[in-house]
């Protein structure tokens, strides 16, 4: 059963640590054969216009296309002052539940220094109301991102650490996957009074 892993760079900025870090678990997936081709959603290299503003260049269409064919998802926020980066949570207002409905989400936080955690409450706490996307318990943290997940060797214990455990949360959100699969279509809201969560 071949899965269809997104990942979904939150960033804003071009060249970004997050970018960096998706590219990494991208291959990894590959590397452990848990994911075929899996595909990247870069909002730094393909931003959307801030809601409510048109989507005069269709750049929505293509990210909703690609998260309704995912079976699962990796989702990566930076940590700008404490917080989920804007990009990110601006793409939680443009999904809903076709593209991301009770689908398994793996939280990867993405920080320059020690930080890191609190973007990962922030979008349990705020992202998947109305898009129903469901989070994993298990989450990653990357840490001193620029040290860490350079190329193909680690450099260090704390980089062999996190790639260590990169590649089990990888593993968790396959099992999530495997038993997940189809959830979207059988449990999708067939009235309208249930369309948005509580």
């Amino acid at each position: 059963m071949s899965l269809n892993i997104v990942l979904v760079a939150g960033s804003s900025q071009g060249a970004s640590q997050s970018s960096k870090v998706a590219g990494f678990l991208a291959a990894r997936l590959q590397a452990l054969a848990l994911c075929e081709q899996p595909r990247v959603i870069d909002l730094g290299a393909a931003p959307l216009p801030l809601w409510p503003a048109e989507d005069v260049g269709g750049v929505w269409a293509d990210h909703s296309a690609v998260l309704r064919e995912a079976d699962a998802l990796v989702v990566l926020t930076p940590e700008w002052h404490g917080m989920a980066c804007p990009a990110l949570k601006n793409l939680f207002v443009y999904a809903g539940y076709r593209e991301l409905g009770h689908k398994p989400a793996l939280l990867v936080g993405v920080s320059s220094g020690q930080g890191g955690a609190y973007p990962l409450s922030e979008l349990r706490a705020s992202s998947y109301k109305n898009c129903r996307v469901c989070y994993l318990p298990e989450q990653l943290i990357v840490r001193q991102v620029e040290s860490v997940m350079n190329g193909p060797e680690s450099t260090s214990a704390e980089d062999l650490r996190i790639r260590r455990r990169a590649d089990w949360a990888l593993g968790v959100l396959i099992e999530y996957a495997q038993a997940m699969r189809g959830l979207n279509e059988r449990l999708r809201p067939d009235d309208p009074e249930f369309a948005n969560g509580m």
